[in-house]
């Protein structure tokens, strides 16, 4: 009877086993990779759209909240700052009949990377003097980039996304129009008079390169004509 032989594997065969094998490992890797990847950047985007739709919805909470102080003009922008009064509705928990002063501007600030569109608030305040020091931090924290906290620790500042630039565009009548243009403001508001605009418009250019890119307009439109205490 004839005697079988084990045969094993020759060096070749050995060798395109351990090709194959080092092929399929590279492959799985960058699928592994190229899913890792695609959920970073899914996550990503996710987080920069919660922060986006966020700051719009103070936004306009902002601005549904303007209180006419017959002090000051209740919302005024110089082409970089917008500086606005609104009711305070809750301090510590309890209802407050204070105002705040609200600030919105663009700014490169040192722990972010790119220029981020923030917003500054004054605390509660209820007396004339008040008003006028909180309407003046906010001026001074815009020049400063920081809270202006020497002077009133319940002041703080928030940086809520990342913007190339931002533009306000004003409807009185039936146009829109630049906030520091004559147009369409040929009766300007003084102090006491109803200075809100029936509706503000406001365009965001997100900076390159992070989760969201692009432009990004929101429309505010004032709840009614009527303007008493309130804007709303």
């Amino acid at each position: 009877m004839a005697r079988r032989t084990a045969r094993g594997f020759t060096l070749i065969e050995l060798l395109v086993a351990l090709t194959v094998m080092a092929m399929l490992a590279i492959l799985s890797w960058r699928s592994i990779d190229a899913m890792n990847r695609t959920q970073t950047l899914t996550q990503q985007r996710a987080d920069e759209l919660l922060r986006l739709q966020t700051a719009l919805g103070q936004w306009n909470a902002d601005l549904d909240a303007v209180v006419d102080t017959r002090e000051l003009r209740p919302l005024v922008f110089d082409g970089r700052l917008l500086r606005l009064t609104r009711r305070d509705m809750a301090e510590g928990g309890v209802r407050s009949d204070g105002v705040r002063v609200v600030a919105w501007a663009r700014m490169q600030r040192g722990d972010f990377p790119s220029p981020q569109w923030v917003r500054w608030q004054s605390g509660p305040v209820t007396r004339r003097d008040q008003l006028a020091q909180a309407w003046q931090r906010a001026a001074e924290w815009a020049e400063s980039g920081t809270t202006v906290q020497a002077r009133d620790t319940r002041d703080s500042a928030v940086a809520l996304g990342a913007i190339d630039q931002w533009q306000l565009f004003y409807h009185r009548g039936e146009t829109w129009g630049n906030p520091l243009s004559s147009v369409g403001t040929e009766s300007p508001g003084r102090v006491g008079e109803d200075d809100m605009p029936n509706a503000v418009r406001l365009v965001l250019t997100l900076s390159p390169g992070l989760g969201l890119a692009g432009t990004v307009t929101s429309d505010w439109v004032r709840p009614t004509l009527v303007m008493g205490r309130t804007a709303s």
